[in-house]
């Protein structure tokens, strides 16, 4: 080989291998991602349920790493900011058998039944009523209890709300919890939320956590049945649930009914209302002397829905890849010795899934100003899918144009232009006006909220990607390359 063919080749090399160095990607790999996902899917967590010992196991596990790191500290008691949230331990027992003709069929959980987030404990065997929607609007001329007398029976109802509308308005029953407090109040000692049947894919049984508003009452019973159980509870009326479903949307009608079955229900949570748990800040100051007083905000939420009764949800996709992201993030910025212009947060948020209470939290105790916020980047489940996504393309293009660009040039693995609005734990900083992405990957929800969102369902080679691209966006932004816009909404 000619010998200044060599020289050019090794001089190419060594200044690839130097600007990897230089940006930090070279401390950015797929190993040690999934390496930190598989620690914060471990049974020692405990599937990270806000409140619980698993969830404060996983955030000082998190805090140690940023310690170990090197970040500087950036909370109100070191790295941790602390808040309160609802927290419901679901133990064992959970037992839910049904019972037709004196035939008893034990349910199995995460196969028939799974428990709401919010259910309350209890026991009982109690005769099953059909209440469709579960939906209560005499105001909008349709309700599921109208004609049906519940005391002292369990509910079956769809967990989703009807696609049409009466009036034009909506159903005032967003979430379970609040269905649930519907059929409370008409007399009812339980209820069983069924996915909507004739749906292209109708929802599995996904674990959850205490969503909604109202009361938490602590001694009812709220459970995910599959759709072959709720086919058994029916089985005397000639009806299917899918049948039931659609006459209900054909006509518009309630078609509540007595099924002459019963069900077996068991129930042991621990509920707690104000439980203590806590985001974790880390910091690095800016390098420049005006422009460190600007921040750029990288987040993720560490939570997820716990276990019940012995049964782990990992959540190994949502999100403690995007918490592992976060934690790479941040070392590859240390490691690489990157200084940049402006001072950039790492956080990794508590509550989520319980409404985004920690992001909330985060923000509503900011005392910088917001117009301070240069941008905010959420990771949300990055570890397996198709293709990257990359959120308010549409609220905020000059930002997601710099995530776009360096796609085209590194990775050409970005969707088109996706979103207007924040998404996830970013909405609470897209509605006091700063600029987010939200960085995602398509096709990302098949596991969701489910016992088999593991590490192995994870897709490395992208999942590295997905966080070379958000590290190389916020460093673009952090040195300077951005000026903040007025976000579109």
């Amino acid at each position: 080989m000619n010998k200044n063919l060599i020289v050019i080749i090794v001089l190419f090399v060594s200044f690839f291998v130097n600007a990897q160095n230089s940006t930090g990607l070279s401390e950015i790999n797929k190993d040690d991602l999934v390496k930190n996902v598989r620690i914060l899917t471990s049974p020692d967590f405990d599937g990270r349920l806000p409140g619980s010992e698993g969830y404060n196991k996983a955030a000082q596990f998190a805090a140690d790493k940023l310690y170990e790191i090197g970040l500087k500290f950036a909370g109100e008691d070191e790295y941790f900011q602390h808040l309160t949230v609802e927290y419901n331990k679901i133990e064992s027992p959970a037992v839910f058998k049904t019972i037709v003709n004196g035939d008893t069929v034990i349910g199995e959980i995460g196969k028939d039944f799974v428990l709401r987030g919010f259910t309350g404990s209890n026991s009982f065997t109690l005769p099953v009523v059909f209440c469709g929607y579960g939906i209560s609007r005499p105001d909008l001329y349709y309700d599921d209890y109208a004609d049906i007398n519940v005391k002292n029976k369990i509910v079956m109802v769809f967990k989703q709300n009807p696609k049409w509308k009466n009036e034009e308005q909506d159903w005032g029953t967003n979430y379970p919890r609040e269905k649930s407090l519907v059929a409370k109040k008409h007399g009812a000692k339980g209820i069983l939320f069924v996915s909507l049947p004739n749906d292209a894919k109708p929802q599995p049984l996904i674990g959850s956590v205490m969503h909604g508003e109202g009361e938490q009452p602590i001694d009812f019973p709220q459970l995910h049945i599959s759709l072959d159980a709720a086919n058994t509870l029916l089985s005397k009326t000639g009806f299917s649930i899918s049948d039931c479903q659609t006459k209900i949307d054909e006509k518009k009608k309630p078609l509540s009914m007595n099924l002459t079955t019963k069900a077996q229900i068991e129930v042991s949570a621990i509920y707690e209302k104000n439980a203590r748990t806590m985001n974790i800040i880390a910091m690095i100051d800016g390098s420049d002397p005006r422009l460190k007083e600007e921040y750029v905000i990288v987040g993720a939420h560490l939570d997820h829905v716990g276990s019940q009764a012995g049964l782990l949800f990992p959540g190994a996709n949502d999100n403690a890849s995007g918490s592992a992201a976060v934690l790479e993030i941040a070392e590859a910025f240390v490691k690489a010795g990157i200084q940049p212009k402006r001072s950039v947060i790492f956080v990794l948020f508590a509550s989520e899934e319980q409404g985004l209470n920690g992001a909330k939290h985060f923000v509503e105790n900011w005392k910088k100003g917001y117009d301070k916020i240069t941008a905010m980047l959420n990771l949300d489940c990055v570890g397996y899918g198709d293709s990257i996504q990359v959120g308010n393309g549409l609220g905020a293009p000059i930002l997601w144009n710099i995530a776009n660009e360096i796609d085209e040039t590194s990775f050409n693995s970005m969707v088109e232009r996706t979103w207007n609005g924040g998404g996830a734990d970013a909405t609470p900083f897209h509605e006091k006006g700063v600029p987010c992405l939200y960085f995602v990957t398509t096709n990302s929800y098949d596991h969701l909220h489910l016992p088999t969102d593991k590490v192995e369902t994870l897709n490395p080679v992208l999942y590295e990607k997905v966080v070379k691209l958000a590290h190389l966006t916020v460093m673009e932004i952090a040195n300077g390359n951005y000026v903040r816009e007025e976000i579109i909404k």
